[in-house]
């Protein structure tokens, strides 16, 4: 099964598409684009004496500077070699291969004078796995993300490193391996590739993808410790949300009560008149992250689909055009904004946590059976407080930065790359939050049960029997490191149960 680039991707079609692991082509209509857009730049190259930026001048401060004819193909390959300049920790590989993905997309419509055999090539990066080294300290987000985009781009001309498992091999190794021979760049093509949002955006895309399942995931484990705090259900009765009907507000309030509908412990009475916020206001925090979710993903869903190299190709117009949508601020902002949304889904959830180990609602101190000779678990709450704060300090906004870049030629910045990596933490984070919040509230649910003789809902007591195959009922203290990562493993490949 192969799938065919075209005009317009969405981030469901990408969920889909590695999901499938199918391969890539270009549809017939992009490679005419492609074509075309290529063949008007070489004959303004060859008919035009004038200064085109990056074509026949040097870059950034250096656009004064012209560039004879003869030396074109050496400036674009210089181009990418000087901008390799990645530190710390590599990418990883599944946001390399989304990176291949969406450098595919946007030249393929046909505005950046990519030619076929260097597009058909990144193609070939994709469809065999062969994912270059790319490093997460270099980018701006201004100037597209230059030194991630380099590191892509190296192999092409037989450069830089690929991923062979998890070692780094050499380029050309590779592409010896492979049959490949390694390319010259021609005109505008280093600037083609190096110029784009997509190292901000393929971080984005990875987070909206991972985020969906995390959204219902906070509803479900969220469900199962209401039941196992013994709170009420009415905070959740439609009436509440009907008269406050934010999207994502009304959405959480139907979620918790189809999970908790046929509950016998939601529905026996309750001595307390009211729960704490961490409880009843579930429907209002969650549903503010959701809304949070539902705009950033808009934005991305206009950035994948979009050209953001420097400069434009436009040949029905009979323009070339230097422009900025190289410039990355709507992503900076939508990443640290998505960054913010997703810490809250942490920080009530460790709250959560930290009632359910206090003690109180006929729950023994830490929720295990001997207190004192036991310790339970008490510090998995300490975990999540310390990736709550953590996350917290993640949270301080990157798009409000900027620095001066290119002797004052790139004087306002929009630190895009930074937020993107800031808010894949926090993702990760948020992940681990909830594994302990998992861990802790089934253990409360079970505790619960034995004394109380009542059932959960049908979903909810699945979904306990599914986890425990998994994380089994702790009866007296051990190391909870290993339940922690087999509560996260459980997270990250969770299927709905119906």
């Amino acid at each position: 099964m192969t799938y065919q680039v075209k005009e317009n991707i969405s981030i469901d079609d990408i969920k889909n598409l590695f999901e499938t692991d199918q391969n890539i082509e270009l549809s017939h209509s992009a490679r005419s684009k492609v074509v075309k857009c290529r063949s008007f730049l070489e004959e303004k190259i060859q008919n035009s004496s004038n200064s085109i930026y990056g074509l026949n001048t040097g870059f950034g401060s250096l656009c004064k500077v012209k560039i004879s004819n003869s030396e074109l193909d050496k400036l674009q390959e210089n181009l990418v070699i000087s901008h390799a300049c990645g530190t710390g920790d590599t990418v990883p590989q599944k946001i390399v291969r989304l990176m291949l993905l969406l450098k595919v997309q946007s030249l393929s419509l046909g505005h950046s004078g990519i030619r076929e055999v260097t597009i058909d090539r990144l193609i070939d990066f994709y469809n065999h796995n062969t994912l270059p080294v790319i490093y997460e300290m270099g980018s701006l987000g201004a100037s597209g993300d230059l030194a991630p985009l380099a590191h892509l781009s190296l192999p092409l001309i037989g450069l830089g490193e690929f991923w062979g498992g998890n070692v780094k091999k050499k380029s050309a190794e590779l592409l010896k391996d492979n049959n490949w021979e390694s390319l010259t760049l021609k005109a505008k093509e280093g600037l083609a590739l190096l110029n784009g949002t997509q190292f901000m955006s393929a971080y984005g895309t990875y987070i909206l993808i991972q985020t969906e399942k995390l959204l219902y995931l906070a509803d479900l484990i969220s469900a199962i410790s209401l039941d196992a705090f013994d709170c009420r259900i009415e905070p959740f009765d439609e009436l509440v949300h009907q008269i406050r009907p934010h999207k994502g507000q009304l959405e959480t309030a139907k979620v918790i009560r189809s999970l908790l509908a046929d509950s016998s412990i939601a529905k026996q009475p309750k001595e307390q008149v009211q729960d704490p916020y961490a409880f009843r206001c579930i429907p209002q925090v969650h549903g503010a992250s959701k809304r949070v979710v539902e705009k950033a993903k808009e934005v991305f869903e206009i950035e994948i689909n979009s050209v953001t190299d420097n400069p434009l190709i436009f040949p029905e117009e009979d323009k070339i055009i230097s422009g900025g949508n190289f410039h990355g601020q709507h992503l900076a902002i939508e990443l640290d904004y998505l960054a913010i949304g997703l810490a809250e889904l942490g920080n009530i959830s460790e709250r959560r946590t930290y009632q359910l180990v206090s003690g109180q609602r006929n729950l023994p101190e830490f929720l295990t059976i001997n207190p004192g000779l036991n310790s339970g678990l008490m510090i998995p709450q300490y975990t999540a407080a310390s990736l709550v704060s953590q996350n917290k300090q993640l949270c301080t906004p990157a798009s409000v930065d900027s620095i001066t870049s290119s002797n004052g030629q790139e004087d306002h910045v929009s630190m895009g790359a930074n937020a993107a990596t800031k808010c894949y933490k926090v993702l990760k984070n948020i992940e681990r939050i909830l594994a302990i919040e998992l861990l802790t509230a089934t253990q409360a649910l079970d505790i619960r049960k034995n004394k109380s003789k009542l059932a959960s809902s049908n979903v909810l007591e699945k979904t306990l029997m599914d986890y425990r195959k998994t994380v089994p009922f702790i009866e007296e203290d051990r190391v909870l490191h290993e339940d922690i990562e087999r509560s996260v493993e459980y997270i990250s490949t969770y299927n709905k149960i119906v």
